[in-house]
Formats: C-alpha cells, structure tokens, sequence
C-alpha cells in the first residue's frame, strides 16, 4: 500500500535476530492522523516490526536490520541520522508503564529540563496541560508531589503517555499498552488514542480484536514475520482479501 504523504514508509525491511530470520522483506506506508493498528499471533513479529520505527531493537544483542524505515522522507537508519533526535519524535508506551523513580510532577517535565533549562511557572503549565491532555490532572492535582509509583497502574500508564507528549512527538507507539489494564483503565487509553489522532500519528500493537475494532484506521495482519494484509480496518478486519486474515479472523489460527 502507497500513499503520496506517508509519515512513516517501509522498504523492503529485513530483521535477522541471530540465526532467526523475525521480519521478512516488509513494504509499508503509515498515513498520518491516522491509528493503525499491527495485529497477529503471539510471535508473529509485530513488536519486533513496532521497535525498528524508533531503533529501539538495535539495542538487541545479534540483530541485524537490512533495508530502509523513512520518517517524512528520511531514512532513520542512514549514517548520518540522529538517533535521539529521531527517538524524540517517537513516544512508546510499553505493556507495563514505566514512571520514572520521581514525582508526578517531575515525570511530566524530565524531558523538557533535559533539553534545556525552563522557568518553574513554565513546567507548572507544562506539567497541567499535559495531564490534561490525558484526562490526568482532576484525579492527581492535590497531589503532584507525591511519588508517581503511588498511582494505580492505570493511572501510571496515562502518566507515561503524558510524558512522552511533553517532548512533543510527531508518532505515538503502543506495544500493547493495555495488556496489564482493567477494563476501565484499557477504555480511557483507548479513547484517549482516538481522540489524539487529531495531532499524532498512532501505530498500535494489539493482541485484542475488539480493541482492533474499535479504534483502528488502518490494520496490518502479520503471520510469520510477514504483513498478511494492510489496509483500512474496514476491510482486513470485515472483509480480508486474503485467506490467512480470514482464518485469523475466525480463530483458526493464532
């Protein structure tokens, strides 16, 4: 699938992790303001595929990545690419969150003091909009101060996603960042997904296809560390051209 405007575009993508060949020649455009959601079996490669966007899996011991992953026309893994700077454009929430060991307040602007020195009234309003943003700020506002590993892992997870907005990102990356949430939990990062698509770019892993369903643009299927079937959630999750999507799609495989 070809767009003229991909915000992130994937070719011909090849991801060895010692002897085991996990992605296998991936071609793939990412529109922008759009949700699209990776889904497939267990083992499948999706989070694999999800960490190449930010370089995260290079930290891996014995990977090797062959082929190109574009951010807005540019190769991210080029010899001359700043890999901060690219990371920087990219949040990631993982399955579990990760606050860091410090307050809610200052997880919220860690990023903002690390790349350069902002006034105490400036992180406040940092700090509020961003736990605004993500329907954050009435439940912890009398509480800024307090350790952020006090929250409720619901609350931790929204939290994380708040600081990674702070350091205004272009894509929002979610591996599976509502495995380990109750359901009232999973719902409020579910719509705070769609109602972000607006301003970011989301590409959601997800082993559940309900929530597939209920907030995806655009599904990619992947099977043995290949993409299956991309296209608009409509069609690969009601409709799937092809005979592996529709097996998936009724339990047969997985």
């Amino acid at each position: 699938m070809t767009t003229s405007n991909p915000h992130i575009s994937v070719r011909n993508l090849d991801v060895h992790i010692g002897k085991n060949h996990i992605l296998k020649n991936i071609n793939l455009d990412i529109l922008p303001n759009r949700l699209t959601s990776i889904i497939g079996p267990s083992g499948c490669g999706k989070s694999t595929l999800l960490r190449t966007f930010n370089r995260l899996l290079e930290r891996t011991d014995g990977v090797s990545i062959r082929g190109e992953v574009l951010l807005n026309g540019q190769d991210i893994y080029a010899n001359d690419t700043e890999v901060t700077a690219t990371r920087k454009k990219m949040g990631l929430l993982s399955q579990r969150p990760y606050p860091l060991p410090m307050s809610i307040f200052e997880n919220i602007v860690y990023g903002q003091k690390l790349h350069g020195f902002i006034r105490r009234k400036k992180q406040k309003e940092i700090a509020e909009h961003f736990l605004k943003a993500v329907n954050l700020w009435d439940e912890v506002k009398d509480r800024l101060h307090s350790p952020a590993s006090s929250l409720s892992i619901g609350q931790q997870q929204r939290l994380c996603l708040a600081r990674g907005l702070a350091v205004d990102p272009e894509i929002i990356l979610g591996d599976e960042p509502t495995s380990a949430l109750d359901p009232v939990s999973s719902q409020k990062i579910e719509e705070l997904f769609t109602s972000l698509k607006d301003k970011y770019t989301i590409v959601l892993v997800t082993h559940i296809l309900r929530q597939a369903k209920r907030v995806s643009d655009y599904v990619i299927f992947m099977y043995l560390g290949e993409v299956i079937e991309y296209g608009p959630a409509e069609i690969v999750l009601f409709n799937p051209k092809q005979e592996l999507t529709r097996e998936y799609m009724k339990g047969e495989i997985g």
